[in-house]
């Protein structure tokens, strides 16, 4: 099965949390790891992700490290990521969210 790429605004909230030199490693885990691979979301595509790929780049707070950590919980069960991400309860919940800008 091919990966779905990154729908147009998961791309804008990496680019925000993501430094130059981390975005390719960044995106490239989101693509091959947190996608259409995971159980039961084999025929989704990229925009029917942005839920679960929001949810790994929130509690990844822009660290390449937490973002392999939130995706490996995606991959034992992406209802846990949901829950932990706030996006659980409410089906629309990741719509809102915008990153804050990291420090500099």
């Amino acid at each position: 099965m091919k990966p779905q790429p990154l729908s147009p605004e998961t791309r804008r909230r990496l680019e925000v949390m993501f430094s130059p030199t981390d975005r390719p490693t960044a995106e490239a885990i989101l693509a091959n790891e947190c996608g259409n691979n995971l159980p039961f979301l084999e025929k989704l595509d990229m925009f029917q992700l942005e839920r679960f790929r929001y949810a790994a780049l929130k509690l990844s707070e822009g660290n390449v490290e937490s973002l392999r950590r939130a995706v490996a919980l995606a991959q034992r069960d992406w209802r846990d990521l949901l829950m932990a991400a706030g996006f659980g309860e409410d089906i629309t919940a990741h719509e809102r969210w915008w990153p804050e800008t990291p420090m500099q």
